[in-house]
């Protein structure tokens, strides 16, 4: 018996397929475009392959992202907020997770979690890009330099340079100045990761910043946006295996909860001495 997670962002989409006993099968993840819920059904499949399953193997299957609202199937399913699919999926990876910061393509969240996982509250930055995966692009091209290369590079940085704006207009117009200065690109894209560390570490104090603090999304895989959290905030910030899937995770776990309550299997199980 298997459960898929679905996770439709703005960016990217990622499915994740895990087994009963919640072990990851397979995930995959591709951009998400135009077309999002042709994409969420092309991930899901896809998925379904990898893991070599049959569609009829899914028990269920949970949708969440910015394209749930428009994905059908003919799979049994539901759909789950963002906010509940990444609290769930951090919480699965460290289990002492109270502060959980999810950096996507297009909007920044921030969520606090009591001792048990339970939401106590959240705050998201949904209305401008501004330190997102969208906003570091847009600084890659600026720079000339590789998105997946920002990370290493900023770690060789030797001067502290300030980016004042994480608007990604007036940003990138800051960087090719700065650029125009002679100033060394490796520099500029610390001040980068530090105006984003900035932001992010503003929003989560929102909510109230208590460890463990776990940080997801794309964004999470650069090394240097990290480093540049972890010396705002003053303290460790914890990143999962594969960051960008946790939502999709976390809607998996979703699922097997919701069929358990729905089928009352566990209680099936139970009663035949399993």
């Amino acid at each position: 018996m298997y459960f898929a997670g679905l996770d439709i962002g703005s960016h990217a989409t990622k499915s994740c397929m895990i087994n009963w006993k919640e072990k990851l099968i397979a995930y995959v993840v591709k951009k998400t475009g135009a077309e999002m819920a042709r994409v969420g059904v092309e991930a899901l499949q896809e998925c379904i392959i990898k893991a070599s399953l049959k569609p009829s193997s899914i028990a269920y299957l949970a949708v969440t992202g910015y394209g749930r609202d428009v994905f059908s199937s003919t799979l049994p399913y539901e759909r789950a907020t963002e906010i509940t699919c990444h609290a769930t999926g951090a919480k699965y990876f460290f289990p002492k997770c109270r502060t959980v910061i999810d950096i996507g393509g297009q909007d920044t969240k921030a969520i606090r979690l009591d001792e048990n996982g339970r939401i106590l509250k959240f705050v998201m930055n949904d209305k401008c890009a501004a330190g997102t995966g969208r906003f570091l692009e847009v600084m890659a091209d600026a720079l000339n330099v590789k998105l997946e290369d920002m990370g290493e590079l900023s770690l060789k940085s030797l001067e502290e340079i300030s980016i004042t704006s994480t608007c990604t207009v007036f940003a990138q117009s800051e960087v090719i100045s700065l650029l125009a200065k002679g100033k060394n690109p490796t520099d500029v894209i610390a001040g980068l990761h530090a105006a984003i560390a900035r932001k992010v570490h503003g929003l989560a104090k929102q909510v109230g910043v208590v460890d463990d603090v776990v940080i997801t999304g794309g964004v999470a895989k650069n090394i240097g946006v990290v480093k540049a959290l972890e010396k705002e905030m003053g303290r460790k910030v914890y990143v999962p295996p594969e960051p960008q899937i946790v939502g999709a995770y976390g809607a998996a776990l979703i699922a097997k909860r919701k069929y358990l309550q729905k089928f009352n299997v566990r209680g099936l199980l139970t009663a035949a001495g399993y």
